[in-house]
């Protein structure tokens, strides 16, 4: 390896921001969430960049929905206050998802977006799609195909 390549590489490293620092650049103090959910949001953000993250109640539990884009694509993540990871969003591809998925979709019009949800070792999918008339629609479904209520 030549001398002015290593001192490059040197040089590059020296200025590509920590995790820590690109969540200040982007306005996200982590410092006001808990230890175990700061924990889980930098475990889960070491390749992807973290958009935002939010103190949700739902049903009278506390969780933090954690908001981030992986290579061009949404992957949200819904976090305990002990760290525990309850639930994941991820954008996919319409030919990722099962074909019963993918057969449900294309009779209700044209996917606009696709995401796999897991959630308790189970996945579904949610869509969001353009109808032959043009309206915009949710469904949500099981890896069956099958509607399911959300």
């Amino acid at each position: 390896m030549s001398l002015k390549f290593a001192l490059a590489v040197a040089l590059l490293a020296a200025a590509m921001p920590s995790p820590a620092a690109a969540q200040k650049a982007a306005g996200i103090d982590l410092s006001k969430y808990p230890a175990a959910v700061r924990a889980t949001i930098e475990a889960e953000t070491k390749n992807a960049t973290l958009k935002g993250v939010s103190r949700e109640t739902e049903k009278g539990r506390t969780q933090y929905e954690v908001e981030t884009m992986v290579n061009g694509k949404s992957r949200d993540l819904l976090v305990d206050p002990s760290g525990k990871v309850i639930e994941i969003e991820e954008e996919i591809a319409l030919d990722s998802a099962p074909a019963a998925v993918q057969d449900a979709l294309k009779t209700r019009g044209k996917v606009l977006k696709l995401e796999r949800v897991e959630r308790g070792g189970a996945a579904s999918y949610e869509a969001s799609v353009q109808g032959k008339n043009g309206k915009k629609s949710e469904v949500a479904l099981d890896a069956q195909g099958k509607g399911v209520k959300g």
